[in-house]
């Protein structure tokens, strides 16, 4: 049976709609590989055809080692990740983390990986995409500065981290305001909040 946790943090001002799944199904391909998105590649395909989403392009901010990129190839002809592979404090071969990281995802054909901050890569991306996932630093600025991009060039964005990070609660609150996308959020595995374009529903 799935275990399920989710992080208790004070919501008094940052209501989010839960998010409930009709049904799970675990991808058909995956790595073996730990990391903090276990459990939400169950609910993409949920995702999808709850809210009616195309499944051409999806483009992603934060790829770390590759599990969440490697959930989203299996339902997008292509997958983008964009990330600048430099990990955290404790990460101290950087070249080596990209390297180690691109050999993995290789035999993924169409997962496209960028190294690149977002701040460098969106004033040159003119694409729209179905869908995009927004997993960066923690901090409400760069969490609303990259989340409110991905809103306005795609019909649904995801982030991670709702439910640990109160300042990511809060950009994808305020990104759901200021866009007028439908917000809900998924309180496990460390959070899901979904955005979507109200109107790709009724197309």
């Amino acid at each position: 049976m799935l275990q399920e946790t989710a992080v208790n943090i004070p919501v008094s001002s940052t209501h989010m709609p839960i998010y409930k799944p009709v049904s799970k199904k675990k991808p058909e391909r995956m790595i073996n590989i730990m990391s903090a998105w276990r459990g939400l590649e169950l609910i993409i395909e949920d995702i999808l055809i709850r809210f009616n989403l195309n499944r051409t392009s999806c483009i992603e901010f934060g790829v770390e080692f590759g599990y969440s990129t490697v959930a989203l190839s299996n339902y997008f002809d292509k997958v983008i990740g964009v990330d600048t592979f430099e990990g955290d404090k404790h990460t101290f071969n950087k070249k080596e983390h990209f390297d180690k990281t691109r050999a993995r995802l290789s035999v993924y054909e169409n997962i496209d990986l960028i190294k690149s901050d977002y701040q460098s890569w969106i004033p040159n991306d003119k694409n729209y995409y179905d869908f995009a996932h927004v997993d960066i630093v923690h901090s409400y600025k760069e969490t609303y500065e990259c989340g409110l991009w991905a809103a306005q060039n795609s019909d649904c964005v995801i982030f991670h981290d709702t439910e640990s990070f109160l300042e990511v609660r809060r950009a994808v609150i305020d990104i759901s305001k200021d866009t007028g996308y439908d917000m809900y959020n998924y309180p496990y595995h460390f959070g899901l909040g979904i955005l979507v374009n109200p109107n790709v529903k009724n197309r």
